[in-house]
Order: structure tokens, then C-alpha cells, then sequence
């Protein structure tokens, strides 16, 4: 599997996990567990990027 597409499916993945857990901080009041999940989407749109990016250079 290329670079570009492992980096994708892991921003994929990070994403995922973290709307998971903001809706569980939401569900539970647990603020720290939101705001957690929010980083986790943030890193996981940083990776998809970083996928795209590798794709239209070809690595």
C-alpha cells in the first residue's frame, strides 16, 4: 500500500475516533473527553492532507 493511501486511511481513522469520543464527552459531561476527540479530528484532517499531498507528488 502506498504512503499517500496509509496516511489517508489514518486520518480516516483519527477522525472517526474522535467525533466518537466528543459525542461521548457531550453524552457524559465530560468536558476533557470532548475536548480530546476534538484534537483527534484535528489531527486526523492534518494526516488526510498530509496523504493528498504525498498522492499529487507521487510518494
Amino acid at each position: 500500500m502506498k504512503p499517500s493511501t496509509k496516511d489517508r486511511i489514518k486520518g480516516e481513522k483519527d477522525t472517526i475516533k474522535g467525533k466518537v469520543k466528543e459525542g461521548l464527552g457531550k453524552l457524559t459531561g465530560n468536558r476533557d473527553l470532548e475536548e480530546e476527540g476534538k484534537d483527534d479530528q484535528l489531527k486526523g484532517a492534518a494526516r488526510k492532507k498530509v496523504g493528498e499531498i504525498k498522492k499529487v507528488f507521487k510518494q
